[in-house]
Order: C-alpha cells, then sequence, then structure tokens
C-alpha cells in the first residue's frame, strides 16, 4: 500500500488543566494527570459533502478526522456505516412522530466496540507495538482480538479466573491469548495496565486510550450524514464509562466547526441500568461529582462500571447540551429487548435497550416531545447475551406431524 501521510492530528490536550502534548503514547496528563484528548488543525481540513463521495462506507471515510498519521497502518474490518433505521412501528407505539435506531449490532464483532478497536490497533501499528490487548469481559476482547487478528499482532486479553467460557469464546476463536487472573475484574485490569508500562504492548483502552476513544466520534457523523447532512433534535446513549456520549457529543461538534452541519445542539440523554446508575445519581441530585457504586447488579453486564472513568465528563456533555440522565430497571430492559425485536427486527442485548428502554420512559413522561427527531444508539448484538433474554420468551408450540394438528394451533393462535 502507498504510504500517505496525513498531517491532520495536532496535539494531545488535558482535559483538566489544558496543557498540551505532542501526539504520542502517552495517555495522561504529565502535570495533573488528567485524561488526554486528540485535538486536530481544523484550518487545515477542507471537506464537504461531495467530499465523501465514492469513499468507502466504513468509518475510515471520515480519516481527515482520525487520529492515524500512516494510511498504510489502517486496519479496516469494514467496520461503521452501520445502518440508521427509520422505526416507525416502535414511534408509533410510543406515541412519537420520528425515531431512528442506529444499528452497531452488524459491526463485524456485532458491537460499536470495532470502532475504537480499529481505531487504537490501527495507532499500536504505527507505534510498532509488539502486541496489543485490553482488559475486557465481553465486547472490546472480540473487537480488539479480531482486529489483532487482522493486523497480525499477538493479542493478550486479561479477565477474571472466574468468567464464564461463553463470555470470551469470540475472543479466543480470533487467536487471543487469553489470561485468567485470579481475582476481580478490578485485578484483572490493574495487572493489565502493569502489562502495558513493562513491555512494548498496546493496551487499546489503557495507553492508547486517547487515540481509541476517538473511534466512538464517527457514529455521530454517521448520523448526521444518513440524515442529509442535518444533526438530529436529541439522541439516547447507553452509559457505561461515559467515553461513548463524550465521543458523540464531540463528533457533533465537529462537524459543526468544518461546516458540514450548521449547528451541533443536539439534546443528548445519557441511559444507565438502574443496577448501576451513578451518572443519573449525580444528575438527578444536582452533583458535580460521580460517586462509585461498589456492587453493580443488573443484567446489563456490559454497562456495569460502578467507577466510570469517563463519568464528570459525561454527566457535563448532558447537562451542556440540555439533555437528561435516566435509569431503568432490568425489568424495563428485558421489556425494551422485545420491544425492539417485535417492532424493528433488531436484537439488541440489554446494553443497547437501555437506550430503548430510556426512550419509553421518557415519551412516556413527556420529557422528550412528539415532534422531536430522536435517535437511539443500540450498541451490540443480543445473541451475545441469550442468557438475559431467555426466561422471558415464549416456548416453542408443540403438534403432531398431522395437519390437523396444526389447524387446532392455527386456530388459537388467529382467535
Amino acid at each position: 500500500m502507498e504510504v500517505i501521510k496525513l498531517e491532520q492530528v495536532k496535539t494531545l490536550k488535558c482535559r483538566e488543566c489544558g496543557r498540551e502534548f505532542p501526539p504520542t503514547r502517552i495517555y495522561a496528563c504529565e502535570n495533573c494527570f488528567g485524561p488526554l484528548d486528540v485535538t486536530y488543525d481544523y484550518d487545515s481540513i477542507n471537506i464537504d459533502e461531495r467530499s465523501f463521495l465514492g469513499r468507502p462506507k466504513t468509518i475510515w471515510r471520515y480519516f481527515e478526522l482520525l487520529p492515524i498519521v500512516d494510511a498504510s497502518k489502517i486496519v479496516d474490518l469494514g467496520v461503521g456505516y452501520t445502518t440508521l433505521h427509520k422505526a416507525d412501528r416502535l414511534s408509533k407505539v410510543l406515541g412519537l412522530k420520528c425515531v431512528y435506531v442506529k444499528d452497531d449490532t452488524v459491526n463485524p464483532t456485532y458491537s460499536f466496540k470495532d470502532r475504537p478497536a480499529a481505531v487504537a490497533v490501527s495507532k499500536a501499528l504505527e507505534f510498532g507495538a509488539e502486541a496489543v490487548g485490553c482488559a475486557s469481559t465481553g465486547n472490546l476482547a472480540a473487537a480488539t482480538a479480531a482486529h489483532a487478528a487482522k493486523a497480525g499482532l499477538p493479542c493478550y486479553i486479561f479477565v477474571p479466573a472466574d468468567i464464564e467460557l461463553n463470555k470470551i469464546v469470540q475472543a479466543t476463536i480470533y487467536g487471543a491469548n487469553v489470561i485468567a487472573v485470579n481475582g476481580t475484574y478490578d485485578d484483572a485490569n490493574r495487572l493489565a495496565a502493569q502489562a502495558a508500562e513493562a513491555f512494548n504492548w498496546a493496551f487499546v483502552n489503557i495507553n492508547v486510550r486517547p487515540y481509541y476513544v476517538e473511534g466512538s466520534k464517527t457514529l455521530a457523523f454517521e448520523t448526521c450524514e444518513q440524515l442529509g447532512w442535518a444533526p438530529p433534535d436529541h439522541v439516547i446513549v447507553p452509559v457505561a464509562s461515559g467515553a461513548l456520549l463524550c465521543a458523540i457529543y464531540k463528533g457533533f461538534e465537529e462537524f459543526r466547526i468544518l461546516g458540514l452541519i450548521e449547528k451541533s445542539k443536539v439534546r443528548i440523554t445519557g441511559a444507565q441500568a438502574q443496577g448501576c446508575s451513578p451518572v443519573v445519581t449525580a444528575f438527578e441530585s444536582k452533583s458535580d461529582d460521580v460517586c462509585p457504586i461498589e456492587r453493580p447488579e443488573t443484567i446489563a453486564k456490559s454497562l456495569a462500571i460502578g467507577d466510570p472513568g469517563d463519568g464528570v465528563y459525561a454527566l457535563k456533555r448532558i447537562r451542556e447540551s440540555g439533555g437528561v440522565a435516566v435509569s431503568v430497571t432490568d425489568d424495563e430492559i428485558v421489556d425494551a429487548i422485545k420491544l425492539l425485536a417485535k417492532t424493528e427486527g433488531v436484537f439488541t442485548e440489554p446494553a443497547g435497550a437501555v437506550a430503548i428502554a430510556a426512550l419509553k420512559k421518557l415519551a412516556g413522561s413527556g420529557t422528550i416531545s412528539t415532534d422531536e427527531e430522536v435517535v437511539c444508539y443500540v450498541t451490540g448484538n443480543g445473541l451475545k447475551t441469550t442468557e438475559a433474554i431467555l426466561e422471558h420468551i415464549p416456548k416453542p408450540i408443540g403438534v403432531e406431524p398431522r395437519l390437523e394438528s396444526l389447524k387446532t394451533v392455527a386456530k388459537l393462535r388467529c382467535a
């Protein structure tokens, strides 16, 4: 592949003190230890709607706004540009006029995590890392392992030793080395961070995190493009660490800066499961502090981060945008999984259903206006978490191998 040098990345900037650093392999401010964000030289980026004609329908169509300098290092599994469903039947059930579902269940490893993983593994190649990895028990493990396989890099996934095998089978089949750590997920994450420091390994959500999170903002880019180069009025985002919500906020703002949309004033609502809702608690109590949850208890396990690293920033973005933070029960999550499947033919995991359950709750309370154009981000495929729904679905209808038996059932079903 021809080596193309891209010069749009400007600095890494601390969110807390504002200090700037060269865009190297650092992930925390050397002054205050605050998180770092990639900044771009927007004045040097000259694109308009026509610039995207003929580009691949993946996240890489937005390469000017992604932190890869050497295009030959891009790891491409065809991630992104997922369907934006106009959810007419769901809208009707909820009494709303215009709801869209952004369906990231159809990415290569079936979740939105393919977006940040694609960017992080590409950046790891650019930095010359000898291996990549992460601490994860689900979607991120699969996404990182798949992109590592495509890149030809060894991959190390750190998990707690008591994890169920079905949680890591996807990462394992891609060839990842799964390291079972005797202890909790926090112990596994801590060891992964130590390994990132000790070896020339790039852990996607640790020591290349500033670049990793940039992949998620492509959800905002695609939403605007698929809506005819206009942002929606309101978006609902599942919240775990809070990084996804912050990235989506940044995506809308960058399109505004570049003149690709006229406005970026989008109401951004954060949705959490009631059994792990520290951001919602802070929002409702009008606090600026997000207090950790010691023991999360929810079927939405991929959202069960008791101490969200980007929680305070997500809280700030919600308030700045005029959105709200809302929590939903496990029963409401299950109902939302079934509602989305039956109305729109999309099967989501519990994390994505949290956004749908929040939509239903806010529509019922009048918090969402019937005139608003709303987008719900559905972040992962339901086939990854069938255990959450099995006891809530009807059993198969038994019949004898005779037409008369089937006719009896058909009459009952039609009654």
